[in-house]
């Protein structure tokens, strides 16, 4: 009886009570499930210090592969990969936020979630990872225009959606030219889009971004190293622009009221709670209808992700009916 109720208390640690209900990734990692599907991330797998299987999450080579095999094991995506120096965002971080948004679609629907392709994100600055497409194709089948800076990190999206010709018809490639505009250029004339997803920069310089990559890297190494390579990679304007944060998205809200009537639901992550007072002032300022934060973690990390719209409820009620109706 002991050993019964130990397995259960065990089993229960093992949910992460904190991740998406829906999410693929609310146990532990299944390394041979992994391994299965990618026989060459066996190459990283190995005993932590604790004696679990694991890998070595300082290592950047460990945790671009790691990602490889969760988008190939979940989400069906084959020969995913970076160029060197990119951001490798986490899998599950990226799944919540899908997951959180298809929850915030369901709200304005009678807690009917928006699903198939005729269901349209904007994903502005996609990296070259192009995750939360990957993963929001793949759980509720919707189609994005996938929009960056850099020419390099669209390349590599394309070069993802080649190597797996489910995406062909799936992600639009755009590319933003002007370093100082976020949406202005790349919501077209006639577009219509249900949600925007962003993760933008964080820090407001290279400097910043550098030496908290270096703290970061020996908290996980447990060392007090001068320079570091950085575990999750990250070219500059992914991590840092003028002003971090806290500018980039008021200027993404500011730059949203031009756009008032071709998205139904803007969004971004907010990594930084206490930016949120001054970012839903100026919503205010620019006349929402309406606006909302959803609180998300992940492991120690805390994060929320702000949701505007300009539509009124007449509108949005027009809106739905009109693009979501099954």
């Amino acid at each position: 009886m002991f050993s019964l109720i130990m397995a259960k208390k065990k089993a229960a640690v093992l949910i992460k009570e904190n991740i998406h209900p829906r999410s693929q990734h609310r146990g532990p990692y299944d390394f041979d499930a992994l391994i299965e599907s990618v026989p060459s991330f066996s190459t990283f797998v190995r005993p932590n210090k604790h004696g679990n299987t694991s890998i070595d999450f300082g290592d950047p080579a460990a945790v671009k592969a790691l990602n490889a095999a969760l988008l190939q094991h979940h989400y069906e995506v084959v020969d995913w990969d970076l160029p060197a120096d990119y951001l490798c965002p986490a899998v599950p971080g990226r799944a919540d936020y899908i997951h959180h948004l298809a929850d915030m679609l369901a709200s304005f629907d009678n807690n009917q979630i928006p699903k198939g392709p005729k269901i349209k994100g904007l994903d502005i600055g996609v990296g070259a990872n192009c995750i939360y497409p990957l993963v929001a194709n793949k759980e509720y089948g919707w189609t994005f225009v996938a929009t960056d800076i850099d020419t390099q990190a669209l390349k590599n999206v394309s070069a993802i959606i080649a190597k797996n010709p489910q995406l062909k018809d799936v992600i639009e490639c755009r590319l933003q030219q002007n370093e100082k505009q976020i949406i202005r250029r790349m919501i077209w004339k006639d577009d219509y889009f249900d949600f925007t997803v962003c993760n933008p920069p964080y820090y407001e310089s290279a400097e910043q971004a550098a030496a908290a990559n270096l703290k970061k890297s020996n908290n996980l190494k447990k060392t007090n190293e001068k320079t570091s390579v950085s575990n999750f990679g990250g070219k500059n304007k992914e991590l840092w622009c003028e002003g971090g944060e806290l500018y980039f998205v008021l200027r993404m809200i500011k730059e949203s009221k031009n756009y008032k009537n071709n998205c139904f639901l803007f969004s971004s992550l907010i990594s930084n709670k206490l930016h949120l007072e001054h970012l839903t002032d100026e919503l205010k300022r620019v006349g929402a209808a309406h606006y909302e934060v959803k609180s998300m973690s992940q492991g120690h990390k805390a994060s929320r992700i702000l949701a505007w719209t300009f539509l009124t409820e007449k509108a949005r009620s027009v809106w739905v009916n009109h693009r979501w109706a099954k």
